[in-house]
């Protein structure tokens, strides 16, 4: 996978979300792009079409900021079509948009690094005016300029790909998992740089970002929290069990938590059962939105050290489900991403959720599967017959059918760059 990165630094590689975030504007006078920092928010929005053409301004511009503090009416004046980006800054800049939105034909997007829709402000401002999209970390297949797959929708509507070899690509998981799938690190050769730049990316997160949002009194703690996180990638979150090792108070851990989960760093994935209500009463799973971050975090800063961790199979999972979430999120409507376990232990990776379409996914980092690897996707399907099938995302090169609904499939289809 490390020949994804040859592109110059000069150039735009295009992300799949631009289509629909063009469609929003067309319909919707107010759009919302939210994101982790670095993910490529601002890039998106100074060089797609049409967002290139609109009046661009950034909060993060001191004059800029103390404007739109002061008199924010003069931001878009003279403008019928503008970019907000950093919004967060100024939470009280929502208002004076909703009299804008209300009283002419202004469009515009908006942008920041916090879950905007968790801001009072916004949900007292803008219910009702606008829509809402996350950008994700860059995609191995964004990264190779190749267009958005379709397998999911292919799948839900029941047309599993035939079974057939595809050409082995060369690649180096331990490499890419070290790196990560920020826009910047794509074109950083040196490993040791990745960890140079991983630690800015916290350093700033915490000392910048963090306090912007939240007041946080002893940072050394929500750090010694997000490595106790990362540490548990892909296993349920026991905050009891956090608080225990942070030597924190579990209601400090639940709130740090809700400030990783706002800031889009982690992206737990709920249990998925029958009951909508019981859903909401599980243990989520712990998942980081970029798996560099998580392996950064956890101490890992090479191959070798990499390659014998223990939570190795769990920064591979947290790599495919961010490709799944992507894939998930441009489908209409978006899927929901959830894990499924019994009292027995008898578990599934992922379960897609389309309205009352089912998909489950086994994640296997192995390059070979076998019929034994699927009990667990066997079971689901009898438990929910309306589910569409069951895929094993593996690292082979074999379209295979393992069930009469499921199939092994190669990684390469979810990341986008199946040849």
């Amino acid at each position: 996978m490390n020949r994804i990165y040859s592109d110059t630094e000069s150039d735009y590689l295009p992300r799949w979300l631009t289509a629909k975030l063009q469609a929003a504007v067309d319909e919707h006078r107010v759009v919302v792009i939210t994101g982790a920092r670095q993910v490529g928010k601002s890039t998106l929005l100074r060089h797609a079409a049409p967002f290139a053409e609109w009046r661009y301004v950034t909060l993060d511009d001191y004059d800029v900021l103390r404007q739109a503090e002061v008199n924010p009416r003069a931001l878009w004046a003279g403008a019928s079509r503008i970019v907000i980006d950093e919004v967060q800054k100024v939470p009280e800049l929502l208002s004076a948009i909703k009299r804008t939105v209300d009283s002419s034909s202004t469009r515009f997007v908006l942008s920041g690094s916090a879950n905007l829709l968790l801001m009072r402000h916004v949900s007292e401002s803008l219910a009702g005016r606008a829509v809402y999209f996350v950008l994700e970390p860059m995609t191995v297949g964004e990264a190779m300029r190749q267009p958005m797959p379709m397998i999911l929708q292919d799948i839900f509507a029941g047309k599993f790909p035939k079974e057939k070899v595809i050409p082995r690509i060369s690649s180096n998981i331990l490499s890419t998992l070290l790196r990560g799938s920020m826009p910047a690190l794509l074109h950083i050769a040196r490993p040791t740089a990745w960890v140079e730049w991983w630690e800015g990316y916290v350093a700033t997160y915490l000392e910048r970002d963090l306090r912007q949002i939240s007041q946080i009194d002893a940072l050394s703690d929500f750090r010694r929290v997000m490595q106790l996180l990362a540490l548990r990638t892909g296993q349920l979150l026991n905050q009891s069990e956090v608080a225990r090792d942070a030597q924190i108070s579990q209601p400090t851990i639940h709130r740090y938590v809700n400030l990783l989960e706002g800031t889009y760093l982690l992206q737990n994935l709920p249990a998925f059962t029958a009951s909508r209500t019981t859903r909401l009463l599980k243990s989520p799973k712990v998942q980081w939105a970029d798996p560099g971050l998580a392996v950064f975090l956890a101490g890992y800063f090479d191959e070798t050290a990499l390659k014998s961790a223990r939570e190795l199979g769990g920064f591979f999972e947290t790599f495919v489900l961010g490709h799944l979430r992507v894939l998930a999120n441009l489908m209409t409507p978006r899927a929901r991403l959830y894990y499924w376990r019994t009292t027995i232990g008898r578990e599934v990776d992922v379960v897609l959720e389309q309205g009352q379409r089912l998909l489950a996914v086994e994640i296997k980092m192995s390059e070979s599967v076998h019929f034994g690897d699927v009990e667990g996707v066997r079971l689901f399907l009898n438990e929910y017959p309306r589910a569409v099938g069951g895929l094993v995302i593996y690292r082979g090169n074999e379209v295979r059918r393992l069930d009469d609904k499921i199939i092994a499939l190669p990684l390469e289809f979810i990341l986008g760059s199946a040849l």
